[in-house]
């Protein structure tokens, strides 16, 4: 399964919010696989699924489910959240990201089913909404992101919706549009038209 990536809207950090120092990610982990996966994301009690802070370079992207396989082989199951971008932001950011991932982990390894933000997401989603007040876990998040140069504007060309990219990418699609008219998968009518964003 490639990433999954909620989208994030353009803006600065909050001035002058101070940082909350990272919590380890186990223990979120095991505290929301037992509230609300009942315990689906362990077997002989270790996690499905590995949990890692980025190391600084993931600064467009809250956070990522992504399985699959290893240059040598091994399996790959990870859920990675984006330092840069949580750290200066309340804990709820980071419990409402990880959650969501973990839904992404849940529909993958407990399921076995191929989706993103389909009917078995958005059911969790809303059981999980309903049963806590502490966060909500949405589709998309709309935390800040740091202001930088721009290199490339990706453009949909069915709905226009734009992001800043900082290197051109091949074979990129607008998760929207691929939601809307395509039941979540990639499909070629939707591929992101790249243009300079130098002024």
């Amino acid at each position: 399964m490639g990433s999954l990536r909620p989208r994030l809207l353009a803006g600065s950090r909050p001035v002058g919010a101070p940082a909350v120092p990272l919590e380890p990610l186990p223990p979120l982990f095991h505290r929301l696989n037992r509230e609300h996966f009942e315990g689906a994301l362990l077997r002989e009690g270790r996690p499905l699924v590995d949990l890692r802070w980025s190391d600084g370079r993931l600064t467009r992207t809250a956070g990522l489910y992504r399985s699959g396989s290893r240059a040598d082989g091994s399996d790959l199951c990870e859920i990675v959240l984006s330092r840069p971008l949580l750290e200066p932001l309340p804990r709820q950011a980071t419990l409402s990201t990880l959650c969501h991932e973990m839904i992404h982990a849940w529909i993958d390894r407990v399921l076995g089913v191929r989706e993103v933000h389909g009917p078995h997401f958005r059911s969790r989603m809303a059981a999980i909404n309903a049963a806590q007040a502490e966060f909500a876990v949405s589709v998309r998040h709309t935390y800040p992101l740091p202001v930088e140069a721009a290199r490339w504007i990706a453009r949909c060309p069915r709905c226009g919706q734009t992001c800043a990219y900082r290197r051109r990418r091949n074979g990129l699609a607008c998760r929207t549009c691929c939601e809307r008219f395509h039941g979540g998968r990639w499909d070629a009518s939707c591929l992101l038209v790249f243009e300079s964003g130098a002024a």
